[in-house]
């Protein structure tokens, strides 16, 4: 197993350790970066499964290279067991205090950029992979789940329906406790009365939920005990308020060469 030594950083914190290895953020020559360590651990099998997640995310930020709102894969020691990435400042969506009013039409753009270079996310129901970074635009982090896809297949165009309607979903929820201070920045109070609804499932998604979801339940929660991978804004608690729009980005911010 992979262990690191004074030449790979020093470990600032710990931002997430389970079953299938460790998320680190590392200070080295003055430059802070995310580091996942794919160790696996007592569980059978686990070394192998946190591998073949590591691969995947390996994968799907390789083919993202250059694309804003996106960690940017570095070279990193380790092989196998370590990938290392640039780190997006800000704050998970459940956590941010201010939300700029246009923040999901850009969240939007972003997911769009991503299924362009024929990527999808498959994890954008967490809040927390969804970042909103110091400047106020959106950034997508985690992807372990990212799946990697031919140009114009069937495929992605089903993932990719299910990225969008997970960012519907959101917008629909802030849409309705977001809080309005300044009356000169909050939604069209049609969409406040009625938010859009999202569009419905796609058939994988419906068979995930049916089965495939309350496996990764069973997994995550019995087996590995861990149950942080749900974190979300309560619904009761403190929700942010509508903020200044942050406009749209130039395509090239977008869509920056690979």
């Amino acid at each position: 197993m992979w262990q690191p030594d004074d030449m790979d950083g020093r470990v600032e914190r710990v931002l997430k350790r389970d079953a299938l290895g460790r998320v680190e953020l590392v200070e080295r020559d003055g430059r802070v970066l995310v580091r996942r360590v794919a160790c696996g651990g007592s569980i059978p099998a686990s070394a192998w499964v946190a591998r073949r997640l590591l691969a995947r995310e390996r994968r799907a930020l390789a083919r993202c290279a250059g694309l804003d709102g996106v960690p940017q894969l570095l070279d990193a020691p380790g092989g196998a067991e370590v990938l290392e990435r640039t780190h997006l400042d800000g704050e998970p969506l459940h956590r941010c205090t201010q939300l700029p009013i246009d923040f999901f039409e850009r969240l939007e753009e972003l997911v769009a950029a991503l299924h362009a270079r024929g990527v999808a996310h498959n994890d954008l129901h967490k809040e927390q992979n969804i970042i909103v970074r110091s400047n106020g635009r959106p950034g997508l982090i985690d992807f372990q789940l990212a799946s990697v896809h031919a140009e114009g297949s069937s495929a992605l165009a089903r993932r990719a329906l299910d990225d969008l309607r997970h960012v519907a979903k959101h917008r629909r929820r802030y849409l309705r406790y977001a809080r309005v201070v300044d009356a000169s920045i909050a939604p069209p109070a049609e969409l406040l009365a009625s938010p859009p609804r999202p569009p419905a499932r796609s058939g994988v998604a419906l068979v995930w939920r049916k089965s495939g979801k309350p496996l990764y339940n069973f997994v995550t929660r019995r087996v590995l005990r861990r149950r942080d991978g749900e974190a979300r804004r309560e619904t009761v608690g403190e929700w942010p308020q509508w903020a200044p729009p942050v406009g749209r980005a130039d395509r090239a911010h977008i869509t920056s060469a690979r």
